[in-house]
This record gives C-alpha cells, sequence and structure tokens, in this order.
C-alpha cells in the first residue's frame, strides 16, 4: 500500500496524460526496434539480385555499360557526397534492408569481391549483390545497354557456388546458403522495354515470359540450398516522373501500371505454387505497388510533400533530363518521393524496407521480411548429379 503521509497522495490516484506521438518519431521508434531485434541477425548472409533499385555499384564495374551513376548529384547525402553507383541522392533499398538484418549496408556486388583476394569466399559469409541497374527478369531487357540480366546474375552466384563449394565443401555451403536471406527486386525494366519497343506480343504472353525466368532462377538457388526468399514487387512504374510525361494531365501512365500489377499478382501465386512444389521453401512477397500508391495518397503520413516530381533533373517534372552536376535540385531532399526520373529518394527507400519488414499483410503476404528471418531453416541434404 502506498505512504500517503505529509499530505502525498496514492500513486493509484495520479493520472499521467501523454501527448500524441508524432509519425517521425513513431518511425525512429519503429527503426531502432528492429536494429535491436536484429541484431542477432549480422550474421545471416543476404543475397541480392535485381535492378537499379537494389543495385549498389555493379554497373560501375562494367566496362561496356551505359547505365550508370557514378556522377554528381546521385550520392549527394551518401557519406562523404560521393557517387557510389547507386541511383539514389544517398542510401538505396539494398542498404536499409541490409541494415535491418544487422549489416552496416549492402553486401558489395560480385564484381568488386570477385576482384579481391578471397573475396568470394568472405562474400558467401556475408553475402553478395549482383544487381545490374537497367536489367530485367528477360535477357533481351536493357541488352543494347551492356548490363547484366538476370541470368547473367544467376551465372555470377553459380561461380560464387563453385569457387566456395570447393574450398569449404557442398555439405557446409548449401547448410549457410538454407540460413541466408534471398531478395529479388526486378521486372520494373522489363515493363518499361515492352512500352519502348512496342512489343505485340499478348501482355499475359509477356508476363508470362517474365514469370519463366524468376521461376527458373529460385529453383536454381534452392537446388543450391536457398530456402528463404524476400521479394520486392514492382511498383506503379507508370507514376514514375519521366512516364507521366506520357499523359497530357501529368497523372500516371495508367497501361504500365496495369501491367505492374498483373505481374505482381502472378508472381504472387507464382510463389505460393513453389511453395507447395518445393519443400520447406519460405517467403514473403512484398507489394510495393500498394505500399506506394497509399503513400502518393496520403503523402504527409509519410512526411513527403512531393509524389510528382523528381528532385533532382530538368524540365518538366524534373523528368526531362538526368540527374546531373548541372539538374535543378529540390531543397529538401527528404520531402520527395522520386529522385530522379525513376528511382526512390533515400527517404522512400527507407520508408519501403520498413514496410518490407513490419508491414501488415496488405503489403507483405504471407508474412513481412521481420517474421521470415526469424523463422528456422532446415539442414539440406547435399545435392548430387
Amino acid at each position: 500500500m502506498a505512504n500517503t503521509r505529509g499530505g502525498g497522495v496514492s500513486s493509484s490516484s495520479i493520472l499521467f496524460v501523454l501527448p500524441p506521438i508524432p509519425r517521425s518519431i513513431i518511425i525512429v521508434l519503429l527503426l531502432l526496434f528492429h536494429a535491436y531485434a536484429y541484431a542477432y541477425a549480422d550474421d545471416v548472409p543476404l543475397f541480392i539480385l535485381g535492378d537499379s533499385t537494389v543495385d549498389v555499384g555493379t554497373n560501375t564495374l562494367l566496362p561496356n555499360c551505359t547505365v550508370k551513376a557514378d556522377f554528381p548529384m546521385n550520392g549527394i547525402d551518401f557519406p562523404h557526397s560521393k557517387p557510389t553507383g547507386r541511383f539514389s541522392n544517398g542510401f538505396n533499398l539494398a542498404d536499409f534492408i541490409a541494415r535491418h538484418m544487422g549489416h552496416k549496408r549492402s553486401p558489395e556486388p560480385f564484381l568488386y569481391l570477385e576482384s579481391r583476394k578471397h573475396g568470394l569466399r568472405k562474400g558467401a559469409r556475408k553475402g553478395v549483390n549482383f544487381a545490374s541497374s537497367g536489367s530485367g527478369l528477360l535477357d533481351v531487357t536493357g541488352s543494347t545497354y551492356g548490363v547484366l540480366p538476370l541470368s547473367e546474375q544467376m551465372k555470377q552466384f553459380v561461380a560464387l557456388y563453385d569457387n566456395v563449394s570447393a574450398v569449404s565443401g557442398e555439405a557446409w555451403l548449401q547448410n549457410l546458403l538454407s540460413q541466408s536471406f534471398f531478395c529479388f527486386s526486378t521486372g520494373s525494366n522489363d515493363i518499361f522495354w515492352y512500352f519502348a519497343n512496342n512489343y505485340t506480343t499478348p501482355e499475359h504472353e509477356f508476363v508470362g515470359l517474365m514469370l519463366k525466368e524468376f521461376r527458373t532462377a529460385i529453383e536454381t538457388l534452392y537446388s543450391l540450398g536457398a530456402r528463404k526468399f524476400g521479394i520486392v514487387g514492382v511498383s506503379p512504374v507508370g507514376c514514375c516522373p519521366v512516364k507521366r510525361l506520357l499523359n497530357d494531365t501529368l497523372g500516371c501512365f495508367a497501361p504500365m501500371n496495369h501491367l505492374a500489377k498483373t505481374f505482381n499478382s502472378r508472381a504472387l501465386s507464382l510463389m505460393l505454387d513453389l511453395s507447395s512444389e518445393l519443400e520447406d521453401i519460405q517467403y514473403a512477397f512484398g507489394d510495393v505497388f500498394q505500399m506506394t500508391v497509399d503513400s502518393m495518397r496520403n503523402p504527409a503520413l509519410d512526411n513527403f510533400n512531393n509524389v510528382e516530381a523528381a528532385c533532382c533533373g530538368h524540365g518538366v517534372l524534373n523528368a526531362e533530363g538526368l540527374c546531373n552536376s548541372t539538374a535543378n535540385i529540390c531543397s529538401d531532399h527528404k520531402d520527395h518521393v522520386f529522385w530522379d526520373l525513376y528511382h526512390a529518394t533515400e527517404a522512400a527507400a527507407e520508408k519501403e524496407a520498413l514496410n518490407l519488414f513490419s508491414g501488415p499483410k496488405e503489403y507483405v503476404i504471407p508474412i513481412n521480411f521481420a517474421t521470415l528471418l526469424q523463422q528456422s531453416a532446415p539442414q539440406v541434404m547435399v545435392r548430387t548429379e
């Protein structure tokens, strides 16, 4: 019983009224929570395949590639304000996914690790980034730009597997891979390519071709030991600043968004099918399309003021030229969803990663990335030829 002598009052009679907590503070607290909750996961390797949404320098290392982000104003908010090969003012989605797992930032690109002594062996223990800006699921996508499509990224992974297993053994490596996290973020450029080249292939057939490559990649990784897959769906690509220029009203270009939704729906169905075909496979599918649409409808909830124009660029919506040293640049890099013609700002990528890891089933299906990482994965039997 509380002591009430000397005019004191019982603790049961005190009423505390807390002021409303700003959304920005809630987001910070969630980030701190995840940083703490997943500190244990910094020994879980992260393997990333995809396009410019998660490329952290692959294309910079490709001598014949014409899709590079190795120039200002890219990287203006990155440590030391230097361009790093990321199409962003700072960190991108790959970095924030890695941070939620306890890593400092994204794993290094395969090509960088390959050039270092024992780089691939070290990479296998921490993770590797294979993503190439401008690439897609299909080999034809970005083929004139000198980028690495998913099939080439998969060849790099197999090269990594062969290199490491020759030294450490397949049993050790496959069990490591069964505990690892494999993240895909690709498909947008295939849709851009479809419209840019006026394909006459019916949309449902085109999506089928995309999914055939996707299935092949998942099955190959599974055969080598992978069990945990995080899939980042295609965003509303028709809402990119440069694609808004195709609409007289500068609204989103609906045909592209329709194709993106079709792909997402069928990709999710594919993962459901694979979960019944491949024993012990685990996955989470991030509906980035819906995340982005919701943010555009209520931008103030995510502290955005502009969801249409690029922060950095030239002309209408800053979408008529590259984000280079002579570009117009917005005063607040955090209040725009888009950094340049196509790509998200660091702030938007950070919000997307937060949704992937802690979002509800409306955004991440059937579980979010955080729950997926918490699930145990069984040891795998060594493959036999």
